[in-house]
């Protein structure tokens, strides 16, 4: 892209998520994960303020993704390109947003939980940067009961990132 504000190739854009994308949202979340997020979830996110993103094309959303910061910190709540788009980049042009919109609140860490079931994930978060600092036992549901979340990190006090 050389301008600004020029497009990729298949005229996606990044934009905030509105009331009226809820159901598509809610649609992409049903299709990526056994346990989604219910619609009711993305409209409280919006209610309370998080930063709610999507990845908008002429063929309609792509993914979204929903950032919670306050006091110097922010936390990526949910992140999700729709099954049929993935490994085609999106991921990390969320990510990259949701970092930018991380550090326009003044966030000096970004954290986030990831299941240990998700290892594209996990190399994702790993190449932008983001470190394991810890484990939540038993944080997701499963199939056979509970999975744990893997917590990373990522401080924002250096230069930015570059994978």
């Amino acid at each position: 892209m050389s301008a600004m504000n020029a497009r990729p190739a298949d005229g996606s854009q990044m934009r905030p998520m509105k009331q009226a994308d809820i159901e598509a949202v809610a649609a992409i979340e049903q299709r990526a994960y056994p346990f989604p997020w219910s619609a009711g979830i993305f409209r409280d996110c919006l209610r309370a303020g998080h930063q709610c993103w999507v990845l908008d094309s002429p063929a309609g959303l792509l993914g979204y993704g929903v950032l919670s910061a306050a006091a110097g910190e922010a936390h990526i709540l949910n992140i999700c390109i729709a099954p049929e788009h993935q490994g085609q980049g999106h991921g990390l042009r969320l990510l990259r947003r949701l970092i930018d919109l991380a550090r326009w609140h003044h966030a000096r860490q970004v954290f986030l939980e990831v299941r240990p079931s998700n290892p594209r994930a996990i190399r994702l978060y790993r190449e932008f940067g983001f470190n394991e600092i810890g484990l939540r036992p038993n944080y997701y549901p499963a199939a056979k009961g509970r999975e744990d979340a893997i917590v990373m990190a990522i401080e924002l006090l250096g230069p930015e990132p570059n994978p």
